[in-house]
């Protein structure tokens, strides 16, 4: 999961360099053990979750990354981003920063795996109530944008206590049987369906989004082909589909973001952006997405530890 939300695979050896030596036929038969192999892995690792105390249970894995993550390779990313978006700080205090960071990816991870007993427990804050209030009085269709701070699995969870079906996007996983667990796992929080990305998601999210739907989207990855919008300081390739999708359906645009507030305990918050209606689509779109990243780069310097900064955001 380093670097990617829901990608549980990644955690494991990695051993497509042997593609080229391995018959096909024994690649397969591998490739169907290893999926195995990680899939029983995974389910052990809920099981063990489940059993242990919550906060225990996201301590040690938060634990756990803290101690591994540093010797990994995506470390010294997220030194050199930090350093670059804090220039004022001295090395300790950015290796603090990332350490905090891995702890709370680290964090995320396993309450990924817990998300029902996180609610039931009644661990998450929901601040943008009244907010939730008026995107239902407004009868129109709503795409959320949220970025990946905090646990931002946990996101959504005001739009399903006020009865508001949303639609999802996620990236399938290599394993076939990891990825249809974790779907499962989500499933309940998207009712209007949990969409894999691909060529044809767009125009399924349009048609929701003006027919007076929901849509839940994150935001704050890079996109190649994205718009090069200004985040601390330095142009990040950024995606402009939420800006898209509301501006041409004259849906709201509102951001929300997760707030771990103590181990594990959070805040949801949100606010309604105002996107530009001119005659100018393009220039409308460009603007709301500016907007966007402009907040979430306000949200990040909140909790600089809550955000991924080991993704290759500006590069």
């Amino acid at each position: 999961m380093f670097g990617r939300a829901g990608s549980f695979s990644t955690m494991m050896v990695n051993v497509t360099d042997l593609s080229n030596v391995i018959p096909a036929q024994t690649g397969r038969s591998w490739r169907s053990t290893k999926h195995a192999a990680e899939y029983l892995l995974l389910r052990g690792l809920v099981g063990l979750l489940h059993i242990l105390p919550l906060d225990f249970g996201s301590w040690a894995m938060g634990s756990l990354w803290r101690l591994v993550a540093p010797r990994l390779r995506r470390h010294d990313r997220a030194l050199r981003h930090l350093a670059a978006a804090y220039p004022t700080k001295s090395a300790a205090e950015i290796d603090t920063l990332a350490r905090a960071m891995w702890m709370d990816l680290g964090r995320t991870f396993a309450e990924s795996l817990m998300v029902d007993r996180i609610v039931k427990a009644g661990r998450v804050e929901d601040a943008s109530g009244p907010l939730i209030e008026a995107v239902k009085a407004s009868g129109k269709g709503v795409v959320f944008v949220s970025l990946h701070t905090g646990n931002w699995e946990l996101v959504v969870i005001p739009t399903v206590t006020n009865g508001i079906k949303v639609a999802g996007v996620y990236q399938r996983m290599k394993n076939p049987k990891v990825d249809d667990y974790v779907a499962l796992v989500r499933r309940d929080r998207y009712p209007r369906g949990l969409f894999v990305k691909g060529a044809d998601v767009g125009k399924k999210l349009l048609r929701i989004v003006r027919g007076g739907g929901a849509i839940a989207l994150l935001a704050d990855l890079r996109d190649r082909n994205g718009l090069s919008v200004p985040f601390f300081d330095r142009p990040a390739p950024s995606t402009t589909f939420p800006a898209l999708l509301a501006r041409g359906s004259d849906a709201l645009l509102v951001a929300a973001r997760v707030i771990r507030t103590h181990g594990v305990r959070f805040r949801i918050e949100a606010e309604i952006l105002d996107i530009p209606r001119t005659d100018d689509r393009n220039a409308d779109v460009d603007a709301a997405t500016h907007l966007t990243h402009q907040l979430f780069e306000k949200w990040v310097r909140e909790h600089p530890e809550q955000w991924m900064w080991a993704h290759r955001r500006w590069g």
